[in-house]
């Protein structure tokens, strides 16, 4: 089926239906202005500052130096899946077989494989909004439909089982969650997992942000609860190792020959030589983690206890990953024009919370994953901007 044109090119409807990201869009007006001289504090990509552990870039040195850089087994190495299973045996205490483990290149491949062999065209997947961008892209692109449900500062934009349950039809196919949340920073219960899973679709997990949960706030993993489920997770956030492109996906037995076969197709495998660094990252690096954590956390308070001074409304504090979603509709109610308004005058980025969805409209998403003396100084700078503007 063809669609509309854009930039004079008849593109196929599964393309043309793909919306722009705009924490990118933010960021590379914010490059941009860079370019031009421009000192920008960058909020709104969430990317860490940290420079990836050195024991992982030496296990990955070692790796290209001591065997040939070749293809590996298309699921992934056997050694890193396994530990992938003592890992989440160890953590969450679920026994899983290193053949329910995908290596992928980051969790975007997982999240296309998982839509690829899980929906058909016209299924609906419930789907919170606010929610990661990306999202609804990966269900368009294989012709599926977003349910929206949404979900409110109140309840630290997590959902209810009665919302949910609401929201289902003849037509509902799965259920995706994310915890801790991009863009909220919030963690939903093991309580509130457990009664999704009881729901019947199959649970879409992206658990990219385990690990990074501060407080006394506990995180778990659907596996605690369902094995009809896919688990989508990684090592770009934890480990900041975003440029790295390593991920991995946990799958039911029936769809892994599936999961397979487009694997070999389309990816053939993972690098072998940054499947070797996580492998170091997952066995030998807690220590680094720990430090990180650490200074996230700190972070996490300075930016949440500044923004409250500056009159944003944060209803439920966030308690992982390394975001905020915080209320603006005081200082504007267009989202997209506010970011754009303090990039230009405080040389501040945050993304705009259409972005997430329409129940975001009027928030804006701040990222932590900056030094304290930055934050600090932006803040200062939105201060600045709203007293003379």
């Amino acid at each position: 089926m063809i669609s509309q044109k854009t930039n004079d090119v008849l593109l196929p409807q599964h393309i043309s239906c793909l919306k722009p990201f705009l924490a990118m869009e933010i960021l590379e007006r914010a490059q941009q202005l860079e370019a031009a001289g421009k000192h920008i504090i960058h909020l709104e990509v969430g990317e860490p500052d940290f420079d990836t552990p050195q024991r992982i870039k030496e296990a990955c040195i070692k790796s290209l130096r001591e065997a040939r850089p070749g293809y590996t087994h298309s699921l992934g190495l056997l050694e890193l899946r396994e530990a992938i299973c003592e890992h989440y045996f160890e953590k969450y205490g679920v026994s899983i077989t290193a053949d329910r483990v995908v290596i992928t290149s980051g969790t975007s491949p997982a999240m296309l494989l998982t839509c690829s062999v899980l929906l058909n065209r016209g299924d609906e997947v419930i789907l919170s909004d606010p929610h990661y961008p990306c999202y609804p892209n990966f269900l368009c692109y294989v012709g599926a439909r977003p349910r929206y449900v949404a979900v409110y500062e109140q309840e630290g934009f997590q959902y209810t089982i009665e919302h949910v349950r609401k929201a289902l039809s003849k037509n509902t196919k799965a259920l995706i969650v994310n915890s801790p949340s991009n863009p909220a920073g919030t963690v939903i219960s093991g309580k509130t997992l457990s009664e999704l899973s009881g729901l019947g679709p199959c649970i879409i997990s992206d658990e990219i942000y385990h690990g990074l949960v501060y407080g006394e706030e506990k995180e778990h993993s659907i596996l605690e609860y369902t094995d009809n489920a896919f688990v989508i997770n990684g090592f770009s956030k934890l480990y900041a190792m975003t440029g790295w492109r390593i991920g991995y996906l946990i799958a039911p037995p029936r769809y892994m020959r599936a999961l397979q076969t487009l694997h070999q197709n389309f990816f053939i495998s993972a690098n072998s030589f940054v499947q070797w660094a996580a492998l170091t990252a997952l066995n030998e690096c807690q220590k680094e983690v720990g430090e990180m954590k650490t200074l996230y956390n700190e972070r996490r308070r300075v930016l949440l206890d500044g923004l409250r001074a500056l009159g944003f409304g944060i209803a439920v504090e966030p308690t992982g990953a390394f975001y905020i979603l915080a209320n603006a509709k005081r200082f504007g109610e267009n989202s997209l024009n506010l970011a754009y308004d303090i990039l230009g005058g405080a040389k501040v980025g945050c993304t705009p919370g259409i972005d997430f969805g329409e129940n975001a409209e009027g928030y804006l998403r701040f990222t932590y994953a900056n030094s304290i003396e930055n934050i600090e100084e932006a803040l200062q700078r939105i201060k600045k901007y709203f007293s003379v503007k």
